[in-house]
């Protein structure tokens, strides 16, 4: 049976304290609107997600109590900025789960759809998500994988995509 990853970015930080360490900065309001917005999105698109796996900044922490409160992550420092190499080896020890919500930062999260959909298996969808993953981007991706330790590139295909300016345009960059 593949395997279904789930990719959420954090929503949008705050910037008002310009002395803050990067990991402690949490999210603006706009941040939080779009995380509950998001969330209403992927609690409606009706995957349940068997495990969840997320930086422990503060910004996604905050993006998932958000979004989706009630649902229990597991934190995992070397998701924090981790390069898409990084975030490969983080999923291959995800267990027995068929479904993996891997909330995180950019552009690691980009960069692993780079290297899970081959050129084959990019679509209009790909090209949306190639030009950006803005903040509060849910992204989903079917893997030709039985078990999570087989993750290796371009075995994926997005199914999946959405912003929160695609469901609300006043979150959009224009607002």
């Amino acid at each position: 049976m593949p395997k279904l990853l789930g990719l959420l970015r954090h929503a949008k930080s705050d910037w008002d304290d310009i002395g803050m360490r990067d990991f402690d900065r949490g999210l603006n309001e706009r941040g939080r609107r779009g995380a509950r917005l998001i969330g209403q999105h992927i609690r409606d698109h009706g995957v349940k997600w068997g495990a969840v796996v997320a930086s422990p900044a503060a910004r996604v922490v905050q993006t998932l109590d958000e979004a989706l409160p009630g649902v229990e992550g597991r934190y995992d420092k070397r998701v924090y900025l981790a390069d898409a190499d990084t975030l490969l080896d983080v999923l291959r020890e995800a267990g027995e789960a068929d479904t993996v919500l891997l909330a995180g930062h950019n552009p690691g999260l980009q960069d692993v759809l780079f290297a899970l959909i081959p050129p084959e298996h990019e679509n209009d969808l790909f090209d949306e998500a190639s030009v950006k993953f803005p903040t509060a981007t849910f992204a989903v991706l079917e893997l030709a994988i039985d078990d999570w330790s087989a993750l290796g590139k371009d075995i994926g295909k997005l199914v999946h995509f959405a912003r929160p300016r695609d469901l609300d345009p006043t979150l959009g960059p224009e607002a």
